[in-house]
């Protein structure tokens, strides 16, 4: 009984001895794993809460894109169709302008920074057409950056033009970004669908640049104003097929001259005659891309310019870029305001917060009545993320040729079986032009 007893007790000084000797290594491993659990969990919270971070820096920032600007120049209207108004003169806007007016033979005082650059930008700084010559006549729209006049000359023409529409920029617009607009406009050339510049005055304030006259305003105007006759036409769609193509052939002539718009909306297109003639207009925030970035070109944002949100994509909400894919993206929203006649984009959004978290959350425009299902897929196109699968503008202009040669070859049979049918008609005798015809043989 001694032995048994004797045995039992070292078997538990065995066992004690054994979990003394491994209970630091269990907490040792516990600790560890607790605390790389712990990093991870901590890395991950870390990396969301600065992109979370990010993007509400990026809302904020947007906060005050569609708040109304004030204007510096008086009296200055809401946007407005020209046709519902008066071509009465402006009077206190032509003497305001002739008022800060300085002579160009007592030039302005450079500084050395200034005086240096001189040289490259003088022709761009020189004015080419006297400003007391200038007659503002009606106001064609007011943007962010500057109001756009319907404009004559007293004396003499513009490159044969006497009637223009003349940009006048606001007060906070500096002389750098006006130098860039003019820069831009003079690389984009001619184009039967870009607004064509004619000339610059930016050697005092009040900035102004000069194109061509178009008759009917924005086509967004133009489409409130006209909603109810054009919605009775048969062939309004066509007619929004023809629009759209003229604004995809501008915007395929900005990709070739590596020019980003970044500001495409249906308020910065101009109409002269709608359908055809319609123009791509307002370059203030377009930039030139160096065509040695190609594809995967891109634009930083600027949170000292403010920006259109309901008509950028999620690419630069998330990441800070805009490409020509954007441009993209606008052109479906130019769609999609087009077909609901000049409807706001998001029209149940208040604020450029919501807008922003609506469009990365992958929510888009619902589709607009009666809106062909040609168009509507092309929405959908310009509305793919990520923007890689967005189409090219040179795409979207194929696609519109064969959708108008498509309307084309129908019309022409609808045609040709309507004129059949009117020279069947006219074989046949009539009961109305003979007077002795019996009812039954006729």
């Amino acid at each position: 009984m001694a032995v048994v007893n004797c045995t039992t007790v070292k078997k538990n000084e065995s066992n004690e001895k054994f979990g003394e000797k491994d209970m630091p290594d269990m907490m040792l491993y516990i600790i560890v794993t607790a605390s790389v659990f712990i990093i991870l969990i901590t890395g991950m919270a870390l990396m969301w809460l600065k992109k979370y971070r990010s993007l509400m820096r990026t809302i904020r920032k947007l906060q005050n894109v569609e708040q109304p600007v004030t204007e510096q120049l008086s009296p200055v209207a809401p946007e407005a169709d020209p046709l519902e108004r008066n071509f009465s003169p402006v009077t206190n806007v032509t003497v305001k302008l002739r008022e800060n007016n300085l002579s160009t033979s007592r030039p302005k005082r450079q500084s050395s920074k200034s005086a240096s650059r001189a040289l490259w930008r003088s022709s761009q700084t020189d004015g080419r057409f006297n400003k007391n010559d200038l007659v503002l006549h009606q106001l064609i729209k007011a943007g962010g950056e500057g109001v756009f006049y319907k404009a004559k000359m007293m004396h003499g023409t513009i490159k044969g033009h006497n009637t223009f529409t003349c940009k006048i920029f606001k007060k906070g617009c500096s002389h750098r970004q006006v130098e860039r607009e003019v820069s831009v406009m003079q690389k984009l050339g001619t184009h039967k669908n870009l607004l064509q510049f004619l000339d610059w005055d930016i050697t005092e304030a009040p900035y102004m640049l000069v194109m061509e006259y178009v008759t009917h305003g924005t086509l967004r105007s133009f489409l409130q104003v006209n909603q109810e006759r054009l919605c009775r036409d048969q062939e309004l769609q066509q007619l929004f097929t023809i629009a759209t193509y003229h604004i995809a052939h501008a915007m395929e002539h900005m990709r070739s001259k590596m020019i980003v718009h970044c500001d495409l909306a249906l308020r910065n297109i101009l109409v002269h005659s709608f359908p055809h003639e319609v123009k791509v207009a307002e370059f203030g925030l377009a930039r030139e891309i160096a065509r040695t970035w190609s594809r995967g070109s891109s634009c930083k944002k600027d949170y000292r310019q403010r920006i259109p949100s309901r008509w950028y994509p999620p690419e630069y909400f998330k990441n800070d870029v805009y490409g020509f894919k954007g441009d993209v993206w606008a052109f479906g929203i130019v769609i999609w305001e087009m077909q609901t006649f000049g409807t706001l984009p998001y029209p149940n959004l208040n604020t450029s917060e919501e807008v922003a978290r609506y469009v990365c959350a992958g929510h888009r425009n619902g589709e607009p009545e009666q809106c062909r299902p040609e168009m509507i897929q092309m929405m959908k196109d310009c509305w793919q993320e990520p923007y890689s699968m967005r189409p090219s503008f040179k795409d979207i202009v194929r696609v519109l040729e064969n959708i108008l040669e498509n309307d084309r070859d129908y019309l022409d049979l609808d045609d040709r079986n309507q004129r059949a049918s009117a020279e069947s008609e006219d074989s046949q005798p009539s009961c109305k032009t003979e007077v002795y015809c019996n009812t039954d043989d006729c």
